[in-house]
């Protein structure tokens, strides 16, 4: 009798990966550039071009509205800069939180919608942070913010659980808030940091839309409305 293989790694959705292999694919050439391995002199300015081409610079999305222009090259930073880090250890921390958090959401919805959340939660994160706080100039720069939309699809599933076993919902939220305490205790020594508008945001996003992109979502809601 033949022993069935177990893989010692659970399988991630095809759609995380094609998520974080940009990640890193780009991570490797900046950081080999930076190291002089690839590239040459000029190499050692790839991450700064990198960063003024994909990050999103609310200075950018501000004249672009009062001017009533939305050139591509400004537009396409929404959903850019997810995909450029600062660092080796930013992009480690972002992939690891992706990859657990796109697993676990990927499992309970399709994969359009775990790419809808990630897009989305992103883009209106940007756009949240630069109408709340109209004078910011700090550009986003990685992928903190679309991970917290994907921790408001998490807490979707969490919270969508708990209420069919008639546990205490509350419960669902025990991620973002940890999140949220972690960051106010470490304020006092790298400070608070006015991204965490934009990861709010992020995580909102996230959060209400898998109502409408979670497995049978958008007719509950269709159901809800009708009843009222």
């Amino acid at each position: 009798m033949q022993e069935e293989k177990v893989s010692p790694l659970n399988p991630v959705p095809w759609v995380v990966w094609a998520l974080v292999l940009p990640m890193i694919a780009l991570e490797v050439v900046l950081s080999a550039g930076e190291a002089g391995l690839v590239g040459g002199p000029n190499a050692i300015g790839w991450r700064s071009a990198a960063v003024q081409e994909m990050a999103y610079s609310p200075v950018f999305m501000r004249a672009m509205v009062e001017a009533h222009q939305y050139p591509l090259n400004g537009m396409w930073r929404l959903v850019s800069y997810p995909f450029v880090h600062l660092s080796v250890s930013h992009l480690l921390f972002v992939a690891v939180f992706l990859l657990a958090l796109g697993k676990f959401v990927g499992e309970a919805f399709r994969w359009w919608a775990v790419l809808a959340i990630f897009v989305l939660s992103g883009a209106v994160g940007a756009l949240v942070y630069t109408a709340v706080l109209p004078t910011i100039q700090t550009p986003l720069i990685g992928g903190w913010v679309p991970i917290y939309g994907l921790i408001g699809g998490f807490t979707f599933v969490l919270w969508h659980r708990l209420r069919n076993d008639g546990a205490k919902r509350w419960r669902a939220f025990s991620m973002i808030g940890m999140l949220l305490l972690f960051r106010l205790l470490l304020a006092p020594i790298a400070g608070w940091g006015w991204d965490v508008v934009a990861e709010l945001a992020g995580f909102a996003c996230g959060f209400l839309m898998s109502y409408i992109v979670s497995p049978g979502g958008a007719r509950e809601v269709y159901a809800r409305i009708r009843q009222r």
